[in-house]
């Protein structure tokens, strides 16, 4: 089959075309026929050196595929041969062919391509487990997304919009908050001519928000802290400006404030079947109902993932980047 990988750590000039033998999957895995895999910003680390995969896992990039199943312990998920899923896997989805736990696949929502599903695992797993599970999102409350315009972002905006929660978004550029505005954000704020912390403050009454999702860490995580309700959480889950950053421990004390992190790869196969049940029970009818809908960059041919690797890099793109490989 043919496979992308990462000759050495580098630039986007290091993801090459290779051939390899067809994975064969163990017990409790499915053989996904991939037509589509989504581009994350882990993949980018990952071929840059920083970000190796777990033990086991498949070196190759990829996080998320959309496909059909055409082997493996299929009964181990309920699924048949032929099935249309998408999938999140822990590696080894720039390919032909892709293994991944049977319970991390999900139907291809209703109405969806396979390239709009394939951009869809890896975003709606993060979401899920770090807004709702680790953040604990609540009914009325309220959420301010980081990095509002990326896969992650708009899948945080359309799903927490979706039930019912006000949400606000930082974005680079005014032309992104009238996109995460129409994608149901109650204010987007454009981080290089506002103050976040100044404009959270304005529109919720000097209340804050209840919960954050911060891909950015760095200097954005004592201005979190300030931007937060009483009993408020943060969330990291990536740190683009930065892994260190100064805390005021008083404001968390009097403000009971908890600030927290996670890394969705490695954790558990039983950790992340349990969030695709989440998903497929609270999320899936969104999608059905177009409550959730697609929003997909740029698409990219299987030999050109250098080049979608190019344009992550350089910003300026709203929602998801897909390889596709079948129609």
């Amino acid at each position: 089959m043919r496979v992308i990988e990462i000759s050495q750590p580098g630039g986007p000039e290091v993801l090459v075309l290779a051939q390899r033998e067809v994975p064969v999957p163990g017990p409790g895995e499915v053989l996904i026929k991939v037509h589509a895999a989504g581009i994350n910003r882990p993949d980018l680390f990952q071929r840059q050196g920083s970000y190796p995969p777990p033990p086991g896992a498949s070196d190759l990039p990829g996080l998320e595929v959309a496909g059909e199943i055409v082997g493996g312990d299929v009964q181990a998920g309920g699924w048949r041969l032929g099935d249309k899923v998408c999938a999140l896997t822990a590696g080894g989805g720039y390919a032909e062919y892709c293994v991944a736990p049977a319970g991390h696949c999900l139907p291809v929502p209703e109405g969806w391509s396979m390239v709009e599903a394939a951009g869809l695992p890896e975003t709606a797993f993060t979401v899920w487990s770090n807004v709702f599970d680790r953040g604990r999102l609540a009914d009325g409350e309220s959420l301010l997304v980081h990095g509002g315009a990326s896969g992650i972002g708009v899948t945080a905006i359309q799903i927490a919009t979706a039930l019912g929660h006000p949400v606000y978004a930082t974005v680079g550029s005014d032309e992104r908050v009238q996109a995460v505005q129409a994608l149901g954000a109650v204010r987007g704020i454009n981080y290089r001519t506002e103050d976040f912390v100044a404009v959270i403050k304005e529109v919720t009454e000097g209340r804050g928000v209840d919960v954050i999702l911060d891909m950015v860490a760095g200097d954005y995580i004592p201005r979190n802290l300030k931007s937060l309700a009483e009993d408020g959480r943060a969330v990291c889950i990536a740190v683009l400006g930065g892994a260190r950053a100064e805390v005021n421990a008083g404001l968390m004390m009097q403000r009971r404030l908890t600030l927290t992190g996670s890394t969705l790869r490695p954790r558990s196969i039983a950790y992340k079947t349990g969030v695709a049940r989440q998903l497929r029970q609270q999320v899936w009818p969104l999608l059905a109902q177009g409550r959730v809908r697609p929003v997909v960059h740029g698409v990219f041919g299987f030999e050109a993932a250098a080049q979608a690797h190019a344009v992550m890099e350089a910003g300026g793109h709203t929602g998801k980047l897909v390889l596709k490989l079948l129609d």
